[in-house]
């Protein structure tokens, strides 16, 4: 699903009333709010052929596949999830809620009847997810129950922590911190602290932390603060998008260019202008300037401040440093399987799997950083066309699959240079490698799908890097680790007059969280509080 006019053929206007950098989910927000709430002409200009960011898909002959946004939680009607969706689509796309069993841990050490993996199947609905892990684990009862009071707290914590960031400049010395405090005692301790307090047991550490991959760091490295997000997050289930998620961006550039504005693909910006301390304006790699009184980044804070803002810019040099310290978050490697028979004809759970050889989920990921042969420290495993009632009339008798891991970007940082699909045989040699070792567990865990495969293609980080423009191939911009939450600095607002973060950086990470930030970043330059006009839809 093709979204957005090419930039060679696009007919622009210089003057715009805001730009976006940028279409990824918090992109796409901020420029529909603007259009709806302010009526503002934005231009969105995406480096890539698609816009979407994230929630784009893409195609190969008879297949397609979504590249980031697998599942969505909080999307029953009422919740607050699906009413920030609704808003900011106009209510165009519909959504089909996964089973009660959306997430399905397998665990391959051994422990389980006769030697088989051990299963563990996260469930819709708090009562029904606290009565599994009572029978999982009917000795930890008291800590299973302080764990979801913490979780809970933390959650209801959060709504302070983002509020503070949507105030008005002038609000932040009256508040002096107090609306953080209280959260950043869950938030500013890693995971793996937070259960040692619980004195939860080695196992029910893991199984509690099997979500992990959602935002890309184990326990010993993750804030508390990301990790009680997404437990909550799809705590009531999930849902995926009917016809893809690719409709989500076309829903939303609909709204966008009925108020003037225009969504521009394959428009690589060179860099912010800059006069004097304010940003007027943006450059094209050919050179031409746009120009608008509001510029807002979703590339990325580090991206911004160092590739889209000059690198000797006083104003920026704290936050770049402390961005530095805090370094991006993970990279990852992703199968794109396309099989030969409908997910009728081979029985596909739409539930994800999530395949780990130990439930020591630090250790799993630092024998893997240190060794390629290592055990793969997670493999997850999304059915998109399982999830899809619509994709069996779009793509008859097919059916896809991907299968993704986390992988150290150092890896693959001496081919930086080189050119998307004209690497050197090392790399290509790597490729295959992974490529075989995702496809043995696909075929261990998914029986039905051998002898069906007809397509299968490796995504990696210089993939990511080279389609996302991130550094380091990071897929959830910057690291969710404690430090990033200490980090005030890091919000909608920057040091740059007129220049504006939006996306997961400014939120939290993942697709829900780019939206929330794009509608901070709205809300911020706008001087209006969106989060309550986003909450009547």
């Amino acid at each position: 699903m093709a979204t957005g006019i090419p930039y060679k053929t696009a007919q622009l206007e210089d003057e715009w009333d805001a730009i976006v950098v940028g279409s990824g989910m918090g992109g796409l927000t901020t420029a529909v709010m603007l259009a709806k709430h302010a009526g503002k002409r934005v231009l969105v200009l995406e480096r890539h052929y698609t816009a979407g960011g994230f929630t784009h898909t893409f195609h190969r002959p008879d297949f397609e596949w979504d590249v980031g946004l697998h599942y969505i939680g909080q999307m029953r009607h009422g919740e607050a999830v699906r009413k920030a969706f609704d808003h900011v689509t106009g209510g165009a796309v519909e959504w089909q809620m996964m089973p009660d069993v959306y997430d399905r841990v397998c665990v391959e050490d051994g422990k389980g009847p006769d030697g088989a993996a051990r299963r563990f199947d996260y469930t819709a609905g708090p009562i029904r997810m606290r009565q599994q892990m009572v029978e999982w684990f009917p000795g930890e009862v008291k800590a299973i129950d302080k764990y979801l009071e913490w979780v809970k707290g933390a959650n209801q914590l959060s709504l302070y922590f983002f509020a503070e960031k949507a105030l008005p400049v002038w609000w932040k010395p009256l508040v002096g911190g107090s609306l953080r405090r209280s959260y950043l005692k869950f938030a500013k301790r890693t995971t793996a602290e937070t259960l040692r307090k619980l004195k939860a047991s080695p196992e029910l550490a893991g199984v509690l932390t099997a979500q992990w991959g959602d935002y890309g760091l184990p326990p010993g490295e993750s804030s508390f603060g990301i990790h009680a997000t997404i437990w909550g997050h799809y705590l009531r289930g999930a849902a995926y998008p009917v016809g893809g998620a690719g409709v989500i961006a076309a829903a939303m550039a609909r709204i966008i260019e009925g108020a003037g504005g225009k969504l521009v693909v394959a428009a690589e910006v060179e860099r912010i202008v800059l006069q004097g301390r304010r940003a007027v304006g943006v450059k094209m790699v050919d050179g031409r300037e746009f120009r608008a009184p509001m510029i807002f980044s979703d590339a990325g804070a580090a991206t911004t401040f160092e590739r889209l803002l000059p690198q000797d810019l006083p104003s920026t040099r704290r936050l770049r440093r402390k961005l530095a310290a805090i370094g991006p978050s993970s990279a990852h490697v992703s199968l794109y399987v396309g099989l030969n028979a409908s997910d009728a004809e081979l029985g596909t759970d739409p539930a994800n799997l999530w395949v780990f050889p130990s439930l020591d989920h630090d250790g799993n990921v630092g024998r893997f950083a240190a060794d390629v042969d290592a055990p793969l420290p997670v493999v997850y495993l999304s059915f998109p066309s399982a999830k899809d009632p619509d994709f069996g009339r779009r793509h008859p008798g097919k059916s896809t699959v991907e299968v993704i891991t986390m992988v150290p970007y150092e890896w693959f940082a001496k081919w930086e240079g080189s050119r998307w699909q004209r690497r050197e045989e090392e790399y290509e040699a790597l490729k295959a490698k992974l490529t075989g070792r995702l496809m043995e567990v696909l075929e261990k865990h998914v029986p039905a799908v051998r002898g069906r495969v007809e397509h299968a293609e490796l995504s990696t980080p210089l993939t990511t890097r080279h389609f996302a423009n991130y550094a380091h191939g990071e897929i959830y911009g910057v690291s969710a680790r404690p430090e990033r939450y200490q980090l005030r600095e890091l919000e909608a607002r920057t040091p740059v007059k007129g220049l504006y973060l939006t996306g997961q950086d400014v939120a939290t990470p993942g697709v829900a969280g780019a939206l929330f930030g794009g509608v901070i970043s709205a809300g911020v330059a706008l001087g209006k509080n969106l989060m309550r006009a986003m909450g009547k839809s």
